[in-house]
C-alpha cells in the first residue's frame, strides 16, 4: 500500500512528538471503539502522559497510517518511535510484562519489568449442560476451555493451551484457564448453556451497570416531562453542523466535565446510528456511572421517527 511523501512526513513527525503515541478512535478520555479503550486502559496504569491521535477526525491519517506500519486496522501503538502493535498484541504484552519494559521511564532506557502481581483465582461454576455443549463443540481437540473478560466485560470462550501466568480453575470436574488480567473480573461467574438454541450465557456478578438503550420515542417522553439529564453528541463537528439535536459535542473538555460529575447523573449519548455513542456510553459506566442512555439509531432514527426536518446524510 503506497503513502504520499507528504502524509508520510507527517505521520512521522507525529510519531517523533511524544514518547508513546496511540493512533485510535476517539481520544484517551473518551474511546471511540472497545479496542481503543482497551489500549488506553492499559496505558493509563503504566503511563501518566502519552499522546493520542484521533484517526476519526482525519481520513488521511486514519487510512495513510495504516500504508505507513502495513498494519490493517486501529488502534495502533508506538513507543519511542517504533511500531509496537495493535489491541491484541498490545493486551498479551502488557500481561507478559513485556509493555512495561518496552515503555520504560521517559528519558530512561527501558528495562525488562516483571510480570503484573498475580491475581487471586476466581471461582468458576459450570453447568452439568454446559459442559456437554463443551465436550460436544471440542470434539476430539486438543485444549482446555478458556474465559477471558474485557474491561468492557464482554465474554469469550475458546479452546486453548495454557499460558504463563494463566490461572487453573477446577469448575467442578472441568479446567477453566483464566488469564490474570480476566481473572480480576471473573470471580463468581456461572457458565451455562440453554438447549433451546440461545448457545452459552455467562453470568457475571462482578458487572456493574450496563448502557440503557433509549428509543427516539423515550428520549422525547424525557425531553417533554422535562427529566434532568446531560446530552452528549459523539459525532464530529463538521457532522454537528449538517444537522443537531442541541447535545454538547463530546470533546476532551466536555469528557472531563462528565468525569467530575456525581455517578447518579443521568447521560444520553447519541450519534449518527448509535454505534460510537453505544462506545461513549460503555466508557462512563466503566467510570461509575448508574444511568447512562445510547440513543437507538441516532440522529438519523430521530429524524425518521420524530422529527424530519432534522437532515439526514
Amino acid at each position: 500500500m503506497s503513502i504520499d511523501p507528504g502524509l508520510r512526513t507527517r505521520i512521522q513527525e507525529i510519531i517523533d512528538s511524544d514518547n508513546v503515541v496511540l493512533f485510535m478512535k476517539g481520544t484517551r478520555h473518551f474511546p471511540q471503539c472497545g479496542f481503543s479503550a482497551t489500549v488506553t486502559q492499559i496505558l493509563n496504569q503504566l503511563v501518566k502522559q502519552y499522546k493520542t491521535v484521533n484517526v476519526l477526525t482525519d481520513a488521511s491519517v486514519r487510512e495513510g497510517i495504516k500504508a505507513y506500519s502495513e498494519w490493517p486496522t486501529i488502534p495502533q501503538l508506538y513507543v519511542k518511535g517504533k511500531f509496537v502493535g495493535g489491541c491484541d498484541i498490545v493486551r498479551e504484552l502488557f500481561q507478559s510484562g513485556e509493555l512495561q519494559g518496552i515503555i520504560g521511564a521517559p528519558g530512561e532506557q527501558a528495562a525488562p519489568a516483571p510480570a503484573p502481581a498475580a491475581s487471586p483465582a476466581p471461582k468458576i461454576s459450570v453447568s452439568a449442560a454446559a459442559k456437554q455443549a463443551i465436550a460436544a463443540a471440542q470434539g476430539n481437540e486438543q485444549g482446555t476451555l478458556r474465559l477471558e473478560i474485557s474491561p468492557a466485560f464482554e465474554h469469550a470462550l475458546s479452546i486453548d493451551d495454557p499460558s504463563e501466568g494463566d490461572h487453573r480453575v477446577d469448575a467442578g470436574g472441568i479446567t477453566v484457564l483464566v488469564d490474570a488480567d480476566s481473572a480480576q473480573r471473573a470471580n463468581g461467574v456461572q457458565i451455562d448453556y440453554d438447549q433451546s438454541g440461545a448457545g452459552f450465557k455467562i453470568e457475571n456478578p462482578n458487572e456493574g451497570p450496563k448502557v440503557r438503550q433509549l428509543t427516539p420515542a423515550g428520549l422525547k417522553t424525557m425531553i417533554d416531562e422535562k427529566k434532568q439529564f446531560q446530552f452528549f453528541d459523539v459525532r464530529t463537528p463538521a457532522e454537528q453542523e449538517r444537522a443537531s439535536l442541541g447535545a454538547r459535542l463530546l470533546d476532551e473538555s466536555a469528557a472531563q466535565d462528565i468525569d467530575a460529575l456525581d455517578r447518579d447523573t443521568a447521560l444520553v449519548f447519541h450519534c449518527h446510528h448509535g454505534g460510537r455513542s453505544q462506545a461513549a456510553a460503555e466508557r462512563f459506566v466503566q467510570a461509575g456511572f448508574r444511568e447512562v442512555y445510547n440513543l437507538a439509531g441516532g440522529i438519523d432514527a430521530w429524524s425518521q421517527e420524530i422529527d424530519s426536518s432534522i437532515p439526514r446524510y
